[in-house]
């Protein structure tokens, strides 16, 4: 199962424009909105009448993201505000932070959005317990089997090594990890604020 993916976008925006971008986001957001999968959006500035905005929205499933991405309609906004909010960096969250993130983390307050997550973030030490109960025995597993197969044990370590990380990590990203997190929310999440 797909877990939520928050694409976070820095934008430089005409400080001469920013009314015109301000209407531009709103119109953004509420074309996003008519997307499936659509759990929110919002923006902030670095401080007042910055040019440096930060904008976010975030999608149920990775399917759901790309095809609010790759929609002609989304084109068509980003290109109209071309002439006033250039894309600075994109970062999509989907690697281990996203794991612990709870997937209601965005606040409305007015037009501006503050993120904030949910739920308390684990500490890193139980984040680590985490990782490890689930990479240990599907690492042995997969050891096992890669040993089954007849010269493998001959192979140089470093390229059974890449085999070996080439294997596991799709199983990890893709199964374990968020399964096990899920298994062990109450734990991670027990004592926090």
């Amino acid at each position: 199962m797909s877990e939520p993916i928050t694409v976070a976008i820095e934008r430089q925006v005409d400080p001469t424009k920013q009314r015109y971008a301000l209407s531009w986001v709103r119109q953004g957001i509420d074309l996003a909105h008519t997307y499936p999968g659509f759990l929110g959006s919002g923006w902030v500035q670095v401080r007042p009448g910055s040019d440096t905005w930060h904008m976010l929205y975030r999608f149920d499933t990775a399917a759901n993201l790309h095809a609010w991405e790759a929609s002609d309609e989304r084109r068509l906004w980003v290109d109209a505000g071309a002439d006033f909010a250039r894309e600075a960096s994109v970062e999509r969250r989907s690697g281990i932070e996203g794991w612990f993130d709870s997937a209601a983390g965005e606040g409305v307050e007015g037009d501006r959005v503050e993120v904030r997550a949910a739920e308390p973030v684990p500490p890193r030490w139980k984040q680590g317990v985490v990782v490890w109960l689930g990479f240990f025995p599907v690492n042995v597993v997969v050891t096992l089997l890669l040993g089954l197969i007849p010269g493998f044990a001959d192979v140089p370590v470093v390229l059974r090594l890449l085999v070996t990380s080439l294997v596991l990590t799709p199983i990890m990203v893709g199964f374990v990890l968020p399964a096990v997190t899920r298994l062990f929310r109450p734990w991670l999440l027990r004592g926090r604020d």
